[in-house]
């Protein structure tokens, strides 16, 4: 059995369809056309109509959508963007991750950041601390 062929648009083509009567929205590079879920969404079409139009990826992970949610927004799937405008081709965003070492272990400087560093100013505020306690 063939696999259907999954509609590719541009972010241009998503950037045409921000009114109510076809709002468009990107989410992890999927696009979907949320007309239908207007009345539905628990947030309020406000907040659907507002990110009509852009890739709103951010803005729903920062919610913190559960499963179910994730699930009804499959039936509203329309498409997919085009490889020159999915997010992974862009530019990462900066965020603060152990970098791993070709061993697969996380690099010496990560570790210290993340607790050894912090462990350490606390055992010397301990001493300072019972330093000036005891004198």
């Amino acid at each position: 059995m063939a696999e259907t062929e999954v509609k590719k648009y541009s972010m241009d083509e998503v950037r045409q369809h921000v009114d109510a009567k076809n709002p468009w929205i990107v989410i992890h590079d999927s696009i979907y056309d949320v007309a239908e879920f207007l009345a539905d969404h628990p947030g309020g079409e406000e907040v659907l109509l507002e990110q009509a139009g852009k890739d709103s990826t951010e803005e729903f992970e920062d919610v913190g959508h559960s499963s179910d949610a994730r699930e009804v927004m499959q039936k509203y799937k329309i498409g997919e963007l085009i490889d020159e405008d999915r997010k992974q081709n862009k530019k990462p965003e900066k965020k603060s991750q152990p970098t791993i070492s070709s061993n697969g272990s996380p690099d010496d400087f990560s570790i210290w950041k993340s607790w050894l560093l912090p462990l350490t100013i606390g055992v010397l505020a301990i001493f300072v601390y019972r330093y000036f306690i005891t004198s």
